[in-house]
């Protein structure tokens, strides 16, 4: 499983920022209360790190498989077989039995739909309970762990030594990066520039 850090989770990340404020988190409504019962689970089993590095990498699971969240989406799925295909695939992955344990009663509970959105809002309170700002990073393609690396170097030059980075595909941005953190926003992807450079080419014609 990927290590957490002080900045983690992905999306595209902003120029010229100077302040932003930690995410608040609502406990209310279905994610949230699941969210809170594997957090308190995952902190009183003193495993609080390791899951949240988990329920990270198994949302971005989700995000790269479509035979994944097909399976996790597809109503029409009989519940014990969309519940064996899931629990097998975390376990091929090497994922920790708590989470499994926790995917299991999701599964169980008829919620497999909303499992990413779960997975959301545990990021989201990790990240209120502990303080810190996030930046939200787009990119066409899923980051490496080198761009992770240096996106993570330059946040911290910015000034977000503690920044949860939180990463997200869009493939219609073709290339390139867009960082949000509060409201600055950073748009370096390749959709944008080719915008600019045709309205800078039908300024000069």
């Amino acid at each position: 499983m990927p290590a957490r850090t002080e900045g983690k989770n992905q999306r595209v990340v902003a120029s010229g920022v100077t302040t932003a404020q930690p995410v608040a988190f609502a406990a209310n409504g279905l994610e949230g209360r699941y969210a809170i019962a594997l957090y308190d689970l995952a902190a009183e089993q003193q495993q609080l790190d390791t899951v949240l590095d988990e329920g990270d990498a198994l949302a971005r699971l989700i995000d790269e498989s479509a035979p994944l969240r097909t399976v996790l989406e597809d109503r029409r799925l009989d519940l014990l077989v969309s519940r064996k295909a899931v629990l097998a695939v975390l376990e091929a992955q090497g994922f920790g039995q708590i989470l499994r344990n926790f995917v299991g009663v999701v599964a169980d509970n008829r919620r497999l739909p909303v499992l990413r959105r779960i997975l959301a809002a545990l990021d989201a309170l990790a990240v209120a309970r502990r303080g810190e700002v996030v930046a939200e990073v787009s990119s066409a393609v899923a980051l490496t762990a080198e761009q992770r690396t240096q996106l993570q170097a330059r946040l911290a030059e910015a000034g977000y030594s503690r920044i949860n980075i939180r990463e997200q595909v869009d493939s219609s941005l073709l290339g390139g990066l867009v960082v949000r953190v509060g409201a600055k926003l950073y748009d370096a992807s390749l959709k944008t520039r080719l915008f600019r450079l045709h309205y800078a080419m039908k300024g000069a014609a």
